[in-house]
């Protein structure tokens, strides 16, 4: 099962030590908290049409939750807007165990350990590449992948086999050979929210378009309670 694999990974000494040394030396706000301190695993429905792929979960956000994208605020963007397109039953995600599930959709990040400064080093990178291949040989209903950020998109490029690549961009679209759409997004951290480069207009967007390519299952029904599993693929 990849999500046993994913948890169980030390391939990387510098990752492996800086997410545990991060679960010991917490941030005040969560002093009384266990952290994950573990490889993150993907989520959502084994079903999905759309694929999201992120950088690498956030030190005190999936590096403590567990759960990629929950706990911090790049993750409250990316749920809200999931919920607000239709594929998540509420539009937070705080901890494993707070009722979201995903429904046609599907989050993943390239890397799977929070890396100091949010920069996985290229070694890195391509040790946590198996991981993402294994999900997209499993997804086989995606119909389309959402980028965040230049990194992600590289990832997702050289995976797909992307040839020509267009030059990333927030909204630029490319289509692979097995007829999927990559669809580009810039990455919803602070650096990018807070300045207003990426707003909540442009992010939703994205995923209106990705609603248009791969409708979540009820479309049209975004408020309706979602009976699709949000477990990973097996």
């Amino acid at each position: 099962m990849v999500t046993a694999e994913v948890v169980e990974c030390r391939a990387c000494p510098r990752l492996v030590e800086w997410r545990e040394q991060v679960a010991v030396e917490k941030r005040a706000a969560f002093a009384d908290q266990e952290y994950w301190g573990r490889p993150v695993p993907g989520l959502g429905d084994p079903a999905a049409g759309l694929l999201v792929v992120g950088l690498a979960p956030a030190a005190h956000g999936g590096n403590r939750t567990g759960r990629v994208f929950t706990g911090d605020r790049s993750g409250d963007w990316v749920f809200r807007a999931l919920h607000r397109a239709g594929y998540a039953n509420q539009p937070t995600s705080e901890h494993r165990d707070d009722g979201l599930t995903l429904s046609g959709a599907y989050v993943a990040a390239a890397v799977r350990c929070a890396p100091p400064a949010n920069r996985p080093t290229p070694a890195e990178r391509d040790a946590c590449l198996p991981w993402l291949a294994r999900e997209w040989s499993l997804l086989t209903d995606v119909r389309v992948v959402v980028a965040l950020g230049a990194f992600a998109y590289q990832v997702v490029a050289g995976l797909a086999g992307l040839r020509p690549r267009p030059r990333f961009g927030h909204g630029v679209e490319a289509t692979l050979d097995d007829g999927r759409t990559v669809v580009c997004s810039y990455h919803p951290s602070q650096q990018n929210t807070f300045t207003g480069k990426l707003t909540e207009e442009m992010f939703d967007a994205v995923f209106s378009r990705a609603r248009e390519l791969a409708p979540p299952p009820g479309a049209g029904q975004p408020d309706a309670p979602s009976s699709a599993s949000s477990s990973p693929p097996a």
